[in-house]
C-alpha cells in the first residue's frame, strides 16, 4: 500500500494543527515541525498528506522481539518476567552514539507488513507474555499505535511500557500516561548545549516528563548513558542526581550505564570502569538509594541491596536473576518497603 493513499482514521495523527496554505503543524513533540504538502517531520515518522498529518508507522513494526524484563532495563518492575517487545522505524532524536540507528534514523516508509494492534497484543498472550514494550526506537513517534495496543492490552490485564527518551509535550504524555504501567526515560546528560549537541533535543523537556510520569504515578526507572568527553563531568552528574533526589525520585532506580563505541561516535573508547564507580559512589552519596551499573558483565552493581540494612535482595547475572529475597515487596531482614511492583 502507497502511503500517500492511506484513507483510515487510525493512520490520522493525533496532536495536529492546521497552519495557513496547507500546512499542518505536528504538537506531539517539542519540535513541533511544521510541515508543507508532502513534507516529513524530523522524526521521518509523519507526513503531509494533503492537509492532513499521517502516522506512516502505524501498524508497522520492523522489529518484534522477547526480551527479559531485566533488558529493558527495568530491574524492580515485574523481575524475572518475559516481555514482548516492538519498534517502528523513526525517531525524533538523532544521538550522535545510537545503537539502533539503523532503524531510528530512517522512515517508516521503509515499508513492514501491517501488523493491527490486536495481533501484537494475542500474540503476548498466546505466548503466557504478561507485559510489552515500546522500545528499540522511539515510541513517541509511533504514539497512535503505541496508545491503541496500550489501549487493548489494559482490557486483556497485560502490563505496558514505555521506553523512551521522554522527549514529548505535556497533553500526548498526560493521555498515554492512563494506559501504560512502567517507563525507562534516558536522561543523556544534565547540561542543555550538551544536550542539543548529542540528541537534537532539550533537557528541561526530558526534566519535565520525568515530573509528569511521577505525578501519573507510572512506575519509572530512568537510564544514564555515561559517554566519555560528552556527560563525563562529575560534578555535573552530582547536580543531576542532586535534582532528582531533590524532586523525589530518591526512590527512582538509576541505571547509569556503559557506553560502547558506536554510529557516530564511533571514534571513542568505552567508558572506563572506574567512572562508573566513581558516578555510581556520586549517585548514591546524593540519597539515591537503588542505584546500578550496566553493560559490564557480571558486575555485583547490578544487584539489589536494601537501602535500610544493606542484605542482599536481589543477585543478577546479565539479565538472569540467580537469587530474590524480597517477600510481599519487602526487606526480608528489616521489612523495609523496597520501591517497585514486585508480581
Amino acid at each position: 500500500m502507497n502511503y500517500t493513499e492511506f484513507d483510515d482514521r487510525n493512520c490520522v495523527a493525533r496532536f495536529q494543527k492546521p497552519e495557513e496554505n496547507g500546512n499542518i503543524k505536528c504538537i506531539l513533540c517539542p519540535h513541533e515541525c511544521i510541515l508543507k504538502e508532502g513534507q516529513s517531520g524530523l522524526c521521518r515518522a509523519r507526513k503531509n498528506i494533503h492537509g492532513t498529518l499521517y502516522s506512516l508507522s502505524y501498524g508497522r513494526p520492523c522489529s518484534i522481539g522477547i526480551d527479559p524484563i531485566e533488558k529493558k532495563p527495568l530491574f524492580h518492575f515485574y523481575p524475572r518476567s518475559k516481555i514482548l517487545s516492538l519498534a517502528t522505524a523513526g525517531c525524533n532524536f538523532h544521538c550522535l552514539n545510537c545503537q539502533n540507528w539503523q532503524i531510528s534514523q530512517t522512515s517508516p516508509q521503509n515499508a513492514h507488513p501491517y501488523i493491527e494492534p490486536i495481533r501484537i497484543v494475542d500474540a503476548a498472550l498466546s505466548q503466557n507474555i504478561g507485559s510489552i514494550a515500546f522500545t528499540y526506537t522511539e515510541p513517541t513517534v509511533f504514539y497512535e499505535y503505541m496508545y491503541d495496543i496500550a489501549q487493548l492490552s489494559r482490557e486483556k490485564d497485560i502490563k505496558t511500557v514505555m521506553v523512551s527518551n521522554g522527549f514529548i509535550n505535556h497533553d500526548p504524555l498526560v493521555e498515554l500516561c492512563s494506559l501504560i504501567n512502567a517507563a525507562n526515560i534516558d536522561l543523556k546528560c544534565f547540561d542543555e548545549a550538551t544536550y542539543k549537541k548529542l540528541t537534537g533535543g532539550r533537557l528541561s523537556t526530558v526534566l519535565e516528563t520525568l515530573l509528569t510520569l511521577k505525578q501519573q504515578n507510572v512506575w519509572l526507572e530512568i537510564t544514564f548513558l555515561l559517554i566519555p568527553e560528552f556527560n563525563d563531568d562529575l560534578e555535573k552528574i552530582k547536580k543531576m542526581c542532586e535534582w532528582l533526589v531533590r524532586n523525589g525520585f530518591d526512590d527512582t532506580p538509576l541505571h547509569i550505564s556503559r557506553f560502547s563505541p558506536a554510529y557516530k561516535l564511533s571514534h571513542l573508547p568505552p567508558t572506563p570502569t572506574e567512572l562508573l564507580l566513581n558516578a555510581r559512589e556520586i549517585a548514591k552519596n546524593s540519597g539515591i538509594r537503588y542505584v546500578y551499573i550496566g553493560n559490564v558483565p557480571h558486575s555485583e552493581s547490578e544487584n539489589t541491596y536494601c537501602p535500610q540494612c544493606g542484605n542482599l535482595l536481589i543477585e543478577r547475572k546479565g539479565f538472569s536473576i540467580t537469587k530474590n529475597h524480597i517477600e510481599d515487596g519487602r526487606c526480608p531482614y528489616c521489612n523495609t518497603q523496597i520501591a517497585g511492583s514486585w508480581g
